[in-house]
């Protein structure tokens, strides 16, 4: 299983979107400084994700969500996910 996923820095207000095949220690590793391009802006928290059967798949997705470059597009999506979901991967 490959996700696509969407976390967001509480401390500074700002997403990050990725992609992976393990979500629960890509998670484990934005949220603990563990990834540069994240580490200055930790604590993290996830707010969205989709599964996909190849990580085609998800890179396809990651790109489009990368493409919208909209702050306003990215809330949306994440106020209309079933957050009930997320008590799988947090």
């Amino acid at each position: 299983m490959f996700y696509t996923y969407i976390i967001h820095s509480c401390r500074t207000d700002r997403f990050y979107i990725g992609q992976t095949n393990d979500l629960k220690k890509r998670i484990f590793r934005h949220h603990h400084g563990h990834v540069l391009s994240t580490k200055a802006y930790a604590p993290w928290e996830l707010v969205y994700f989709k599964s996909f059967s190849t990580r085609a798949e998800a890179v396809n997705h990651e790109t489009f969500l990368k493409s919208k470059k909209s702050k306003i597009f990215i809330s949306n999506l994440v106020k209309e996910f079933d957050q009930d979901l997320l008590h799988l991967f947090n």
